[in-house]
């Protein structure tokens, strides 16, 4: 199950393939520029700094060999040097040169021009909506990449054990023991499979290799008619700063929106202030008081955010 509407992900796929043939990224040359488009991006990182062709590499987010070949070539024409890593001789430093740095100059001039005229077309209010979309979709690739190797699915039974293990651990971690009135009490923390089997219930792990590294669910909320609450979202520390969280959480909300619900509820705690923020940038208020019967009295922060509201 994903957060993504059916048709995103092809529509998506089609404007990345129109926006990179657009702005010439399968040109053999950099617009009228003696580069081609990867010895450009390297062109451009080298006029920040000097580095390892390994460290060009991941930064251009290509392979060595590709990035290699790319220095190659900017050696050959004098835009950069090479000299001996000082500290592993089996691998080079690349700088930009004098040459290298003119050359630099007329590729930021030339895309510079080119970016100011595709702008042009464009209202400010849309060049605004423009940065902050580009900035959240580079994000989401960012965190895609770094999701590779994980699998996100609906929990099992054979789940159970794992899964209420990553919770008393991550509890332990944060200080969320037990006798305070925290999740980790819950006596359905063994058998959490069984209670999120309902039509109006999900639960979702995350599993790396046969290992189950941690998970969220979604269930009614007790005493709240129309109400969901957002539950038991812990994460083992192999899968913090990937975006889980985020991913997640927005599969919960939009299972919530098909299940028809008019709220989706959460009690936090000010330990977890990566977490609060996180919530808050998904829609997420804090409340004056708690709503419904969670038993979960040592929460203190509770949120809500509204949905299927036109």
């Amino acid at each position: 199950m994903s957060q993504a509407q059916p048709n995103s992900a092809p529509l998506l796929r089609r404007l990345s393939r129109q926006l990179i043939r657009q702005l010439g990224l399968l040109d053999a040359a950099c617009g009228n520029q003696p580069l081609s488009p990867v010895q450009a991006h390297a062109l451009i990182e080298l006029g920040e700094n000097s580095y390892a062709i390994k460290q060009l590499a991941s930064l251009l987010n290509i392979d060595k060999s590709n990035a290699s070949r790319a220095v190659s070539h900017l050696v050959e024409k004098g835009f950069a040097s090479t000299q001996p890593n000082p500290r592993d001789n089996r691998s080079l430093v690349v700088q930009i040169s004098a040459k290298g740095k003119r050359q630099l100059l007329k590729l930021h001039q030339q895309q510079n021009q080119q970016f100011s005229d595709i702008l042009a077309q464009l209202p400010s209010e849309h060049i605004n909506e423009l940065e902050v979309s580009l900035a959240r979709y580079n994000k989401a690739v960012m965190q895609s990449k770094a999701q590779q190797g994980y699998q996100v699915r609906s929990i099992t039974a054979e789940d159970n054990p794992q899964i209420a293990q990553v919770i008393r651990d991550v509890s332990a971690e944060y200080g969320l023991t037990a006798d305070k009135g925290y999740g980790v009490a819950d006596l359905s923390l063994d058998s959490l499979y069984e209670v999120y089997q309902h039509a109006n219930a999900h639960y979702w792990v995350i599993e790396r290799d046969g290992k189950v590294l941690g998970g969220a669910g979604i269930a009614p909320l007790h005493g709240q008619e129309g109400v969901c609450e957002l539950q038991k979202m812990y994460f083992a520390s192999e899968l913090r700063g990937k975006g889980f969280a985020r991913r997640l959480a927005l599969m919960a909300i939009e299972f919530a929106k098909t299940q028809h619900y008019n709220a989706c509820y959460l009690e936090t705690t000010a330990n977890l202030v990566e977490a609060i923020n996180l919530y808050a940038s998904l829609g997420f208020n804090q409340l004056d008081a708690p709503l419904g019967n969670t038993g979960h009295d040592a929460c203190e922060i509770p949120m809500l955010k509204p949905i299927n509201q036109s």
